[in-house]
């Protein structure tokens, strides 16, 4: 039985789940949260560390910003592909309005612009505003 790690995205914990679990809506055993939510997850400074480095699932991270129209028309379409992997791969969001810092130390220079995160480390990027099953292609394409 192999047991994955994943990161509560309310309160940060880390839990330990049995792979053959993660189709279940298993709960954070210090808050009791969603752990593999529905929904993208919004992340600050203080949480991005944790959530991309400890996760055994990869990352996907949404960078926008408020003001973006392609952002904007994008957001539903980021939903519905988290939604679709939901228990494959995680998806995450960063207003670079709110958290400058991360923007400038990932080098964001268009928005939107998606990050894909395996073992903590960035493993592929692309911009510009994508459907939900271009985003499932494009994952695919990066062996996901």
């Amino acid at each position: 039985m192999t047991t994955l790690m994943l990161v509560c995205p309310s309160c940060g914990g880390l839990n330990r789940v049995p792979q053959e679990r993660l189709g279940d809506k298993a709960k954070c055993g210090k808050c009791h949260a969603e752990l593999l939510p529905e929904h993208p997850v919004n992340l600050d400074a203080g949480h991005f560390n944790t959530y991309i480095q400890k996760n055994a699932l990869p990352v996907l991270v949404d960078f926008w910003a408020p003001w973006c129209g392609p952002c904007r028309s994008m957001a539903p379409q980021f939903e519905q592909a988290a939604r679709t992997l939901r228990g494959r791969v995680l998806f995450a969001k960063v207003n670079t309005e709110a958290e400058q810092s991360l923007g400038a130390r990932f080098q964001i220079r268009s928005i939107p612009s998606m990050l894909l995160f395996q073992n903590g480390q960035e493993t592929a990027r692309v911009s510009g505003a994508m459907g939900a099953a271009e985003i499932q292609r494009w994952l695919g394409s990066q062996g996901v």
